[in-house]
């Protein structure tokens, strides 16, 4: 916490202008001197090194093929503890599974930069042959070691932080060859940190988006995303496209021009549809409003983000039904989870089998789209009224400057995210299943929602508490947190049973 505090009283002012170059490199400097590996990197070299990749191995050339082919990639997650376990893993995600883009994830010590427990990891990792650390330690490995991760592989990969403090391990990565990296300023810090003020994640992130301009300049286009999916549990769209369009602006201001937003599913087939489209198109009106016409941004389809269920079977069916979502959602990736989300790190195995039932998801309803059906219309409509009023107060709270308005907006809940741990997050905001299974408002907290827009949504959770003769209360959100969870003979019992 007093390295953070130290960071914000050497920093620029605050606010969404792009990091002048001369105090970005100064920066860099002092970031990079904050543990060995870092004075591996240069990036003249790196930037040469990705120009010698072929283009099937750069993500940001890979994304802007599939979404022009109305191609769905398929990318999973996961990391080990060490080197070798890591370049097994990455082989099999790409040889088992047919994985489109490969990841590593980075371990929670890497990701709360304590990086003497991490090399504590991998030597508890190594003598006890298996991974004691629940990701790949980058920042110890450092820039010619996690070299050899890329050349093992014949895909481009991306690296999955999971951090609201992405400095160090993103020039690590970068350097290494990776041409993609997950995480954004409001989401992470909102999803995955209690004390990280707003600020402080925005500016790491700013950070980020920085340093992918100086490869642009370079001749490096590189793949930024936004992760979207937040606390994992009920996001309502609404919430989750808010965040993403502002983090986009936020990335752009600083120079990104491949910008990849990514949708934690709901499992309502026409919400997800509706709400990756409505993100995509969103995205771009905001961008265009500030002068960006140049950012590609595809949308990215995440699996389900809740509590899953320990069998495998209803497991399996999650994961080949997110596949499906994704696909007729037009998503140009699937972030896939494997059965064993429920227990703790898949295996390879069955990490490659999740792909797989995804792609075949993927396959069977590549040609399926809902545009022009009523309800889908409707609820596109929808999302678009609730999401607009956000994003203008946010903005109008910050005098124009989306970083600015982002903080202001948090201290008045005018953002806000169910059920975050971050001290500047409201949580006020409580979504529950409607009647018909979509993710609607129970409390909007302070979120200027339109009042006939939530008087929708109290008319349709009522009739889901009408028919279910329940109370009409909060623990229509509770249970819907949990309900994909339950064993399936609670959630759907025979006929004739006496569940």
């Amino acid at each position: 916490m007093a390295e953070a505090l130290q960071r914000l009283e050497n920093a620029p002012p605050f606010g969404a202008a792009r990091i002048p170059e001369d105090e970005f490199l100064a920066m860099r400097r002092r970031n990079l001197a904050r543990w060995p590996t870092g004075a591996e990197v240069d990036l003249d070299e790196a930037a040469e090194y990705h120009r010698g990749l072929p283009p099937h191995k750069r993500l940001g050339a890979v994304m802007r093929k599939a979404a022009a082919e109305r191609r769905c990639l398929t990318q999973p997650r996961g990391g080990f503890g060490t080197l070798e376990m890591q370049t097994e893993l990455m082989g099999a995600l790409e040889q088992d599974g047919f994985a489109d883009v490969i990841p590593t994830t980075t371990d929670s010590y890497t990701r709360n930069e304590q990086w003497l427990n991490a090399q504590r990891g991998i030597d508890e990792s190594t003598r006890a042959g298996r991974s004691m650390l629940n990701g790949y330690p980058m920042v110890n490995y450092g820039v010619g070691t996690s070299r050899t991760l890329i050349e093992a592989i014949d895909r481009p990969a991306i690296i999955l932080s999971g951090t609201a403090m992405p400095r160090l391990t993103s020039e690590i990565g970068l350097a290494a060859g990776y041409s993609g990296y997950l995480g954004s300023g409001i989401a992470y810090t909102a999803s995955y940190t209690k004390e990280v003020t707003i600020e402080e994640g925005i500016r790491n992130y700013q950070y980020l988006d920085r340093l992918t301009s100086l490869y642009q300049d370079r001749g490096v286009e590189l793949h930024r995303r936004q992760p979207g999916f937040l606390t994992g549990t009920n996001i309502p769209p609404c919430v989750a496209i808010a965040i993403a369009v502002l983090d986009a602006l936020l990335a752009a201001e600083q120079g990104v021009r491949n910008y990849g937003l990514e949708l934690g599913q709901t499992l309502h087939l026409v919400q997800d549809a509706a709400a990756l489209h409505v993100c995509r198109e969103l995205a771009q009106e905001y961008l265009a409003r500030f002068g960006h016409h140049d950012v590609f941004t595809p949308s990215i389809s995440l699996h389900w983000m809740g509590a899953w269920p320990q069998d495998e079977a209803q497991a399996a069916t999650l994961i080949s039904y997110g596949g499906t979502l994704a696909a007729v959602g037009g998503a140009a990736s699937c972030t896939t989870k494997s059965t064993h989300e429920a227990i703790g790190i898949p295996t390879p195995d069955a990490n490659a089998e999740g792909l797989r039932m995804t792609r075949m998801a993927i396959y069977l309803a590549r040609n399926i789209r809902l545009n022009g059906l009523e309800e889908y219309e409707r609820e596109a409509d929808l999302i678009r009224r609730e999401v607009r009023p956000v994003v203008d107060r946010v903005l109008e709270m910050g005098d124009g400057d989306a970083a600015v308005g982002t903080v202001r907006a948090f201290e008045a809940g005018v953002l806000d995210v169910p059920w975050s741990p971050n001290r500047q997050v409201a949580s006020r905001v409580l979504p529950a299943r409607d009647v018909d299974g979509y993710l609607r408002m129970f409390d909007p907290g302070n979120m200027p929602i339109p009042g006939d827009v939530l008087r929708f949504h109290e008319e349709r959770l009522r009739k889901r508490a009408e028919r279910e003769q329940r109370p009409y209360d909060h623990e229509l959100a509770v249970t819907s947190v949990y309900e994909m969870s339950q064993p399936i003979g609670d959630l759907l019992p025979c006929v004739g049973s006496a569940h």
